[in-house]
């Protein structure tokens, strides 16, 4: 397979058997984020966990304090009586068995979606459909709730959802190649710190085994366990 000469030189600048603190690591994706597009910068953490233990199933929210530069579209499923308060927060959908119908049919033009928990017995009937998707509401992560406002609003300001693969990784959008450097560090440190604070109980040894950050057309930089500190 022919090398890029973008590649190349991206290869050139990047050391790659090096562990790099969090903001060298950022000035090199910075660096290297050269596609025609503004590339996504992604965190990838290794987790010493076993997925299939239900107690070491790590999975959580957190919002980043600078967001993640995407537009996020909300799907609210709520009552009559609660969908005044969704369109006024911000949703970008809001409905009750219209929506059950579309989703049916297979529209998903959505990134989150929302739910009351009045709505769930229904929606829960859809599990098929949403679930593989990752669009299924939970309690857990704040996405079946009665406060719609507070969770459109958090979701729109840049709130995560994260879960643990079944190869014990997990995976997150942290921002753009287009960020400030400080805004990216400030986002890495802040999902770095979630991560830390879910640690099962019953996880031994190593709970973060490794951790690499890169941009969607860039190398990844693996990052120091020095850098494995709350900040």
């Amino acid at each position: 397979m022919k090398t890029s000469k973008r590649r190349k030189d991206i290869l050139k600048r990047a050391e790659l058997n090096k562990e790099y603190s969090i903001s060298e690591a950022v000035a090199k994706l910075k660096e290297t984020a050269t596609a025609k597009f503004n590339e996504s910068i992604d965190i990838a953490m290794r987790l010493g966990v076993d997925p299939k233990q239900a107690d070491q199933l790590v999975r959580g929210t957190v919002t980043l304090p600078h967001g993640t530069g995407k537009s996020i579209r909300v799907l609210v499923i709520a009552k009559p009586e609660k969908q005044e308060e969704a369109k006024n927060a911000g949703a970008d959908y809001v409905g009750f068995e219209d929506y059950f119908k579309k989703i049916q049919e297979g529209w998903s033009d959505c990134d989150v979606i929302i739910a009351t928990p009045d709505s769930m017995s229904e929606l829960g009937k859809l599990g098929k459909i949403l679930g593989p998707k990752g669009l299924m509401p939970n309690p857990k992560s704040g996405t079946v709730t009665n406060d719609l406002a507070k969770a459109v609003k958090e979701v729109k300001a840049g709130r995560i959802e994260f879960r643990v693969d079944k190869a014990g990784i997990v995976h997150a959008c942290l921002g753009k190649a287009s960020f400030e450097p400080k805004q990216l560090e400030e986002n890495i440190h802040t999902f770095i710190n979630q991560v830390l604070k879910l640690k099962p109980a019953s996880s031994k040894g190593h709970y973060v085994k490794s951790l690499t950050i890169s941009s969607t057309m860039g190398p990844g930089y693996a990052i120091s366990r020095n850098e494995l500190m709350p900040h």
